[in-house]
């Protein structure tokens, strides 16, 4: 069964339209990523997805379920992390969570063994009696993510969750998701502007005006949008000139574009050498992004 199914989803703002005939499938399980520059669209479908804002036009299903007529069961098996914090500042974190549970009837003992749960895989333990408006960035979204799993959704939406983020904590974040997609099958929704992170999604769609532009894997998408890549350290621009090959400077070396492998392979025996120190890699989600929205993936 699909998770999530979207058919022909329109939202309009007057002339504005904000989602114009929009369709794709969650599947359950999955880690689907949803990318788009600001103002593409991607919040106003989730808002959308949540019963937050209604709809002028198409079919929402999650999880088996219209939207129309079981909006409560549907916001019972979704757990939504906003861009926005969303939690009480002067309460403390322990509290923020225990509230949120009492919303769905989880009190005493069944509340502490999932908040014991939730504490160690997200590594809360050390500020649970804090306020919320004394943590940092980082600790409140941690709390933000334990807030929305604490009814034990079948579908985490995540929207831009690492945003301001450091390296450190953004990876302990993603590897408690991703512990809880492998152990419940759990269904991940991201919005991003992290690119890296969507190249680990299962499926892919881009979004430009409200409408898909792209949809895929990530390496359906990298193939037709992108080719291949040789960056090559201590070479000669000059010999490069010559030779007639268009480069970009990239931190220590050059890089140039090819179609595909089979094309570097060509190069590299035809000018050995030139390719003394050499490595050859796919394009990356960045590279897909530009080459579908003509827009720089750092600006989504």
């Amino acid at each position: 069964m699909n998770a999530i199914e979207i058919e022909h989803l329109k939202k309009y703002y007057g002339e504005v339209k904000a989602v114009d005939d929009v369709s794709f499938t969650v599947e359950e399980g999955q880690f689907f990523a949803f990318l788009g520059v600001n103002g593409a669209g991607k919040s106003t479908t989730i808002s959308v997805l949540c019963g937050r804002l209604p709809r002028d036009g198409g079919e929402v299903k999650i999880a088996g379920l219209n939207i129309d007529g079981h909006l409560g069961e549907v916001k019972s098996s979704l757990g939504v992390v906003f861009q926005e914090c969303v939690l009480d500042r002067a309460l403390s974190v322990r509290d923020n969570l225990k509230y949120r549970a009492a919303l769905y009837g989880i009190t005493g003992e069944k509340f502490d063994e999932k908040l014991q749960t939730l504490c160690d895989l997200f590594d809360l333990g050390g500020f649970l009696k804090r306020p919320v408006g004394k943590l940092s960035g980082g600790q409140r979204r941690r709390v933000d993510i334990v807030r929305a799993l604490v009814h034990d959704p079948k579908i985490l939406i995540l929207d831009e969750p690492t945003t301001g983020l450091d390296p450190q904590t953004r990876r302990s974040v993603w590897d408690a998701v991703h512990t809880l997609r492998r152990e419940r099958g759990l269904t991940v929704f991201l919005t991003t502007h992290y690119m890296e992170e969507a190249a680990d999604a299962d499926r892919v769609v881009i979004l430009d005006g409200g409408k898909v532009l792209a949809e895929g894997t990530p390496l359906e998408l990298k193939n037709a949008y992108t080719g291949d890549f040789i960056t090559l350290y201590g070479a000669d621009e000059n010999d490069l000139q010559k030779i007639g090959l268009t480069y970009e400077k990239v931190g220590n070396g050059v890089r140039i574009s090819v179609k595909n492998t089979a094309e570097a392979t060509a190069l590299i025996l035809q000018y050995p050498a030139l390719f003394t120190d050499y490595e050859v890699t796919k394009g990356g989600m960045d590279d897909v992004f530009l080459a579908v929205t003509g827009k720089r993936g750092e600006r989504v």
